[in-house]
């Protein structure tokens, strides 16, 4: 039986509280930033025969509100669960989801971790390792959602989620910066497989080798596009640390896993179109009759 396949358009920009790093744009566009990267994604995209899916995303930024230690937490729940609706109507077997903050990964996969049990890995591309828990410093979902893959985190997301992936199963792909201190030790005292941008830039033996000890035959995979260096192409949030990947190196990396085990899903993130934001405040300010 054929595989069914999927694109899964999912605007979630709630998950971050990233507008204080953005400062040239104003606080609430830079906010719902990733709204109008997701849908920038969708329109950038090559066209695919796959049947494409939307999940429902506010975009009301009138009041955000902490509660037990998530920034929009009630959004969030809801919107998961209209994740895992569209997931469980559409019943897919490979899903390329377009986002979106990080935490768009977080239904997708462990959607997909359910039907597929043991025989499914993680490769996490990504400056950063989100495994952030509540109460740590920073309340942005999008730096949890790992840990929500693995089952950690906040309850009221957590007892949605289809299943969970173990530690083992999981490899941090262009991990440099873990933000704190503790999060550093956090990714060692979890025992998750990390490459650094340095090991992963000449070609991808690392990662393959990680693969093929795995002993699984499919794999997800999240593209953080903050992974890249900011000084080769600047495309998410962050405009450094330098040192990350190049945008070609990305290409090789993310094409050599997909040879080397069979993709059932692939989650480009965190898209922060500053100059489309601008152009459309512009617009916004045009007598445009």
């Amino acid at each position: 039986m054929e595989n069914r396949t999927i694109r899964l358009i999912y605007p979630q920009w709630q998950g971050a509280d990233i507008a204080r790093w953005i400062p040239q744009l104003a606080p609430d566009d830079a906010s719902r930033g990733y709204y109008l990267g997701s849908m920038l994604l969708e329109f950038l995209a090559p066209k695919s025969d796959c049947e494409t899916f939307r999940v429902p995303v506010s975009t009301d930024i009138s009041k955000r509100v902490v509660k037990d230690g998530v920034l929009d937490r009630d959004a969030l729940v809801l919107q998961t669960k209209a994740a895992l609706d569209t997931l469980k109507i559409a019943n897919p077997d490979k899903v390329v989801t377009l986002g979106g903050e990080c935490s768009v990964s977080v239904p997708v996969f462990t959607y997909l971790a359910d039907k597929y049990s043991d025989d499914v890995v993680v490769v996490w591309v990504d400056a950063h390792p989100d495994i952030t828990l509540p109460g740590d410093d920073y309340t942005g979902y999008h730096a949890m959602a790992l840990s929500a893959i693995m089952g950690k985190g906040d309850e009221s997301i957590i007892r949605q989620l289809p299943a969970k992936v173990s530690l083992d199963r999981i490899c941090l792909a262009g991990l440099r910066e873990c933000e704190y201190p503790y999060i550093e030790k956090r990714v060692d005292d979890f025992g998750l497989a990390h490459f650094s941008p340095a090991e992963l830039a000449s070609n991808s033996e690392p990662i393959i080798d990680w693969l093929r000890k795995s002993n699984v035959s499919k794999v997800m995979i999240h593209f953080d596009m903050d992974v890249m260096d900011p000084s080769d192409i600047l495309a998410a949030v962050a405009d450094g640390p330098e040192g990350g990947l190049k945008l070609t190196e990305v290409v090789r990396l993310i094409n050599d896993i997909a040879r080397e085990k069979e993709l059932v899903a692939l989650t480009v993130a965190e898209p922060m179109p500053r100059l489309a934001i601008r152009l459309k405040q512009m617009l916004s300010e045009l007598p445009l009759l």
